[in-house]
């Protein structure tokens, strides 16, 4: 009996080792070795390297002069992602909706893109469409004083296709965006 239940434990023992700490390291060294700056959070800094965000998480930008993201159902919040789960039908998102909507100036002549009106699933994604980005040029051009096509350019040059010839649409990161309009 003693037998077993020492063998038991070797094994299980063996198995944490391997499984948990020997596929761990293998994934860290892989991730360092392929995609250092991803793996470790796509950390962007300001030229005297103080840590503005990170690339891969959205932020709350309110002013004018800045891009808005898509909102969010966890207040941008990375340490808890997730979803609302509010039914298409809710009071809750048909409010939100609604001050999205004003708060853009959508109107029925100049409709409001879906990404800024909708929380991805995650209510983390850095990035918005690039309609939904140009939607915007002419709030940011105005609130810094700057023309509307140094602002549309500025956000063309860094859209990006992420599937590259697979997908049609492309996407613009909203945090990257506001930081070159502050160099700009």
């Amino acid at each position: 009996m003693l037998n077993s239940v020492i063998t038991g434990l070797r094994i299980s023992i063996a198995s944490m080792v391997i499984c948990v700490g020997g596929y761990a390291s293998i994934v860290w060294a892989v991730g360092q070795t392929l995609t250092p700056f991803t793996a470790n959070g796509a950390i962007l800094t300001n030229e005297s390297g103080q840590i503005i965000g990170s690339r891969q998480v959205a932020q709350a930008f309110t002013r004018p002069e800045y891009l808005w993201p898509r909102p969010s159902a966890v207040d941008y919040d990375g340490a808890g992602a997730g979803g609302s789960n509010w039914s298409p039908t809710s009071d809750m998102v048909r409010e939100r909706g609604t001050a999205l909507v004003a708060a853009h100036g959508a109107t029925p002549d100049n409709p409001l893109p879906a990404d800024l009106a909708t929380a991805s699933g995650a209510g983390l994604d850095p990035h918005v469409s690039e309609a939904a980005a140009l939607y915007q040029a002419a709030r940011v051009a105005e609130a810094r004083g700057v023309p509307i096509a140094q602002v549309e350019a500025l956000i063309r040059g860094h859209a990006t296709s992420p599937g590259a010839f697979l997908t049609g649409d492309r996407i613009v990161n909203v945090l990257e965006v506001n930081l070159a309009l502050d160099r700009m």
